[in-house]
C-alpha cells in the first residue's frame, strides 16, 4: 500500500499549524514555502482538509489557514481520510466466481478469506492511525529535534503567522 504524497504534505501542514492553534494561522504561501512545495499542490491538500473540517480559512493566495479544532482532536486517520477519501484500500471483485473452476454465486455469500484478511489489516491500520494525534506528534518533534532546529522553526513561525482575525 502506498500513501499518496498529498497525505504527507497535509499532515506536515497540520503539524506546522498545531503550535499556532487556536488564535493564529499561516498563509498558504508560507505553508508551501516551509516545505518547498508548489502552492497549487499545497492548496489542493488544504482544500481537502478544509472540506473535512480539519482546517479553516483559505480564500486564495492571501488567505490563511488555522486548525479547526485542537491538535489533540485531529488524528493521522482524519488527515488520511480527508485527502485520500473514505473508500477501503481493498475492493473485492469476487474473482473466485471467474474461470473454469468458478464458485457459484450462491456459494459466495460470505467474504472470501482474502477479502476478510485485507479488511482486518485495514481495520488495524486505521486503528493505529486513529491513535496518533497532532498533539502527540508535536511532543515527539520537541523530543527528537535539536534545540537549534526547534528555535529555527519557532522563529520562522513567529515571522510568518497571522492572527486569526487578520
Amino acid at each position: 500500500m502506498r500513501i499518496n504524497k498529498g497525505v504527507e504534505w497535509a499532515a506536515h501542514a497540520c503539524s506546522l499549524l498545531g503550535p499556532l492553534w487556536p488564535e493564529k494561522g499561516l498563509p498558504l504561501s508560507a505553508l508551501a514555502e516551509f516545505h518547498e512545495l508548489p502552492e497549487a499542490y499545497m492548496a489542493k491538500q488544504m482544500q481537502a482538509l478544509s472540506k473535512a473540517g480539519i482546517v479553516t480559512g483559505g480564500r486564495g493566495r492571501n488567505g490563511f489557514y488555522t486548525l479547526a479544532r485542537a491538535p489533540k482532536d485531529i488524528t493521522l486517520l482524519d488527515i488520511l481520510l480527508a485527502v485520500d477519501g473514505e473508500q477501503p484500500m481493498f475492493s473485492c471483485t469476487e474473482i473466485r466466481q471467474n474461470g473454469p473452476c468458478a464458485a457459484a454465486k450462491e456459494d459466495c455469500t460470505l467474504p472470501c478469506g482474502i477479502a476478510k484478511q485485507f479488511a482486518e489489516a485495514e481495520k488495524l491500520y486505521r486503528g493505529s492511525l486513529a491513535a496518533v494525534d497532532l498533539a502527540s506528534l508535536q511532543a515527539q518533534a520537541v523530543e527528537s529535534l535539536s534545540p537549534s532546529s526547534l528555535q529555527k522553526t519557532a522563529d520562522w513561525l513567529l515571522q510568518n503567522h497571522r492572527p486569526k482575525t487578520a
